[in-house]
């Protein structure tokens, strides 16, 4: 889990100081990777029921993939708030660093059959293993990409004008 601000992923890697296995470098890179296949991706991202998906993408054509990074196994193997994520997107990937045991993604916990694998370092992704897309329902689709919308402006007005407050 990337352990930054949720409108903001730091430069520094603030989770394991001086660790290859740094949330915010496989952040980094699986951006990257995502951006040269179209999906344009937003960090922390909450989702209903105070969830939050690590990375949340969405495509040209309106597809929303999440992206939940692990660094440890022990994050991954306790991590029971994930099939969660779901129900709020096409397709659902793992990203990992590069030497990650990926043996429990292989076991039915993991669901396989619909979740991918993304192995990543700080300046580039590839796709082990492809997702399974499970179409959203549209009205489904709507909320989060309305949700996911309002998030990106709300980042970039932050960007342009840090002091701006929202009506209330």
């Amino acid at each position: 889990m990337l352990r930054t601000s949720p409108d903001s992923v730091s430069d520094a890697c603030v989770d394991h100081p001086g660790s290859p296995l740094c949330a915010t470098d496989v952040a980094r890179g699986t951006i990257r990777m995502l951006l040269r296949h179209d999906l344009v991706a937003l960090c922390e991202v909450p989702l209903d029921g105070n969830r939050r998906a690590d990375l949340m993408a969405i495509d040209a054509r309106g597809q929303i993939v999440i992206v939940e990074i692990k660094v440890s196994r022990a994050d991954l193997l306790g991590d029971a708030k994930w099939p969660d994520y779901l129900g709020c997107c096409d397709r659902y990937y793992w990203a990992v660093p590069a030497g990650f045991d990926l043996r429990p993604l292989d076991g039915p916990a993991f669901l396989p059959d619909r979740t991918g694998i993304i192995v990543a370092d700080r300046y580039d992704a590839a796709i082990l293993r492809g997702a399974h897309s499970e179409a959203l329902s549209a009205a489904t689709r709507k909320r989060v990409t309305l949700a996911f919308a309002r998030r990106a402006g709300r980042r970039l007005i932050g960007l342009i004008d840090p002091d701006a407050q929202p009506l209330l």
